[in-house]
């Protein structure tokens, strides 16, 4: 359970960081205004009323979204080009029939191939997967029952709750047990309980996509049919007992540090010595149970609910866990449900579902490879030389921010002192050696990985914490902050254009990259990262007057973006994108100091009528520039603790006189707001 805040919920793609600012083109070159992507803008917008239409509004009407995806945007563009990469380093390492076994190559080798075998998948239809049905199926009383649902959450299978491992949030070098809410089928527990049309459509389509996968395991209709009903009144009461997306942002709501004695308690009739035991560790003797709330309904559940019933719920979630990896079937039936839920037209192609497969199962191993093709160590230096920049303006503005007193200043700017700072790659890479991996059957190949990962982070309990460990693959396009390790995160992934573009005027670079780095970095000052001290303890170390103070601007934020709305009328939940929105703000105005400060802004030339500091709003507006399908919309505004791209960019922007002042936008425009949140 990782705490981590992430620039954006996806992946995205890569090319390799090259040169730096030195090598790029002098400003005002053909190469720099390219760069700068004037071709994307809608010039019958004003900056003034729409400044994310402005800058993309003829991107958006050239580059309507592919069948196969949701969402389409920059980070689709190069993430599409990732996953080539990587498919050919792929299909290179699987014609290597020679690899030593058991070694990284062998497993990359064969995980791939055994993907890519789509007439023996489609032959062995669920036939892999029998003997964990039969499991299921000889279950006769609750202890085995109990086991059971260890087994299944072992080797991926959403099974009623999460169990893993995380830092103790009090003592944050300390590795602990955590038991979080889970065992849903739908994205979240508004799906099931929000009363508008779109989700009770939704739930319609659930319910028959659930009798559909029974019928294809060979049930008759009548009791595939039956056994839907079953499932979604399961996973009803899940829902209900569930906290809800904002409710969980708040670390001290979901910390609850129990003995065995208080977690029998709190979830009557199941048995925790026994479920640790299940998991391989019996020596454990406390956890956080995150959500106590939920697991005394569960605990209830447990009891009421039939063996019968809870024996057909196990065998929805052990398919729907694994429909993807099986045969053709049952994967159309998953993109089926897919499908309503993102608005995909089309499936993936099987390279590319299979790319995203090995990246989730041998994420490191594929990006070792990668890190050896496409990024050298000397890209590390250009990355660091604009991150030094931003992470010196936030202790200038640290100094000097006039809301927060001596006391919390001092300790604020000790904790940034004590951020870690991590580009592109891990020092040490992780160990596969005991993960097993042949060419077949592929979905035993998924199911054996899972087990390892999940093995190998319960592992970690009772241990020191690995402060050098990565949790997100280089390979990655995206970044994050954790606040129990406070230190930032880029990997490689991320560091390339046209997120970093050496051609690019550096006004650009400051507004996307530059805000980038600088939205991490403040990430460890939000309404959350900011409960968290320099050694990631939660921790107060505010005033009461600096933290009240705080608090009144971040509800600024939350009603600014609960205005906000998609597909006509569903609003934007403030509460739950106030901490990225902060991180959104705080970057981009720590970019734009630092830019100001940088040796470049000094000779920075005006290109094509565009000043420097105009570049930088649109360097950061191109960053975000998107389409999006209404049923993702509404799937992320439920879910995503992220705003749409939109207001990411206007509802920023409008808060900045940076900004105003740069487009001479008169007040009283939508992209000047009356009354302006200020937190950095």
């Amino acid at each position: 359970m990782r705490l981590s805040c992430y620039l954006l919920l996806g992946v995205l793609g890569l090319v390799p960081l090259v040169g730096s600012a030195a090598d790029a083109p002098a400003a005002g070159t053909t190469a720099a205004a390219q760069a700068l992507h004037l071709d994307w803008l809608d010039r019958a917008v004003s900056p003034s009323q729409n400044f994310y239409e402005f800058a993309n509004g003829t991107w958006q009407k050239d580059n309507p979204i592919p069948p196969a995806y949701p969402q389409w945007g920059q980070f689709g563009i190069v993430s599409q080009h990732n996953k080539e990469v990587i498919h050919q380093l792929l299909e290179d390492a699987a014609k290597n029939t020679a690899a030593a076994p058991s070694s990284d190559e062998q497993k990359i080798s064969d995980f791939y191939a055994s993907g890519m075998d789509e007439a023996a998948i489609n032959k062995a239809g669920i036939t892999p997967l029998q003997p964990e049905l039969e499991r299921i199926n000889a279950i006769t009383d609750q202890k085995q029952l109990q086991a059971e649902i260890a087994h299944l959450q072992m080797i991926g299978v959403n099974a009623l709750f999460g169990f893993g491992e995380m830092q103790d949030l009090k003592n944050s070098s300390k590795v602990i047990g955590v038991a979080g809410q889970g065992g849903l089928g739908l994205p979240d527990r508004d799906y099931y309980l929000n009363q508008s049309p779109n989700f009770v459509k939704i739930r319609q389509a659930y319910v028959s996509h659930v009798a559909n996968m029974f019928l294809l395991l060979g049930e008759p209709m009548y009791t595939a049919s039956h056994d839907a009903s079953v499932v979604m009144d399961i996973e009803t009461r899940l829902a209900q007992a569930s906290m809800s997306q904002v409710q969980q942002r708040d670390p001290r709501a979901i910390y609850h540090i129990m003995t065995l004695k208080k977690l029998d308690k709190e979830t009557p009739g199941f048995s925790w010595q026994d479920y640790f035991a299940n998991v391989g560790h019996p020596e454990i003797k406390s956890i956080n149970l995150a959500m106590p709330l939920f697991f005394k309904a569960m605990g209830r559940d447990l009891q009421r609910t039939s063996l019968e019933d809870w024996k057909v719920y196990l065998r929805w979630q052990l398919v729907d866990a694994f429909a993807p990896d099986l045969s053709k079937p049952f994967v159309d039936e998953n993109f089926k449900m897919q499908s309503t839920l993102t608005g995909a037209k089309e499936l993936l192609p099987r390279w590319q579902r299979v790319v995203n497969a090995e990246d989730e199962a041998l994420g490191f191993a594929v990006g070792q490879a990668y890190v050896a093709k496409v990024f050298p160590p000397s890209s590390k230096a250009d990355a660091l030389a604009i991150l030094h920049s931003i992470r010196a303006a936030l202790k200038d503005d640290l100094q000097t921010i006039p809301w927060m007193g001596k006391k919390t200043r001092l300790a604020a700017i000790k904790k940034l002192d004590m951020m870690g700072e991590r580009i592109g790659y891990p020092d040490k890479w992780r160990d596969y050696s005991a993960l097993e991996i042949n060419r077949g059957p592929y979905v035993l190949n998924v199911l054996r990985a899972n087990l390892f990962n999940n093995q190998r982070e319960l592992n970690k309990i009772g241990k020191p914490v690995d402060r050098n460990e990565w949790y997100m693959t280089p390979q990655t396009v995206n970044a994050y902050y954790d606040p129990s390790m406070n230190n930032i995160n880029f990997p490689a992934g991320i560091l390339q254009p046209p997120f970093f573009d050496p051609n690019a005027p550096m006004a650009v670079n400051y507004g996307a990259i530059g805000a980038v780095m600088g939205h991490e970095m403040t990430h460890g000052f939000d309404d959350q990262g900011s409960k968290f001290d320099g050694r990631g303890n939660l921790k107060n170390w505010w005033s009461l007057e600096d933290r009240h103070r705080f608090n009144e601007n971040v509800k600024c934020i939350a009603k600014q973006y609960s205005g906000y709305t998609v597909d006509g009328d569903v609003h934007v939940k403030g509460k739950l994108v106030t901490g990225e929105a902060i991180a959104d703000l705080g970057g981009l105005k720590l970019a734009w100091i630092a830019f100001h400060n940088s040796p470049y802004y000094k000779d920075a030339p005006t290109i094509d009528g565009f000043t420097p500091d105009q570049q930088f709003f649109l360097g950061f507006a191109h960053f975000w520039a998107s389409n999006t399908r209404p049923e993702e919309a509404l799937r992320r505004v439920t879910t995503d603790v992220h705003a749409p791209a939109m207001y990411r960019v206007n509802g920023t922007l409008a808060n900045l006189p940076q900004f105003q002042q740069a487009f001479d936008a008169p007040a009283g425009s939508p992209m000047v707001d009356k009354k302006r949140c200020v937190i950095w």
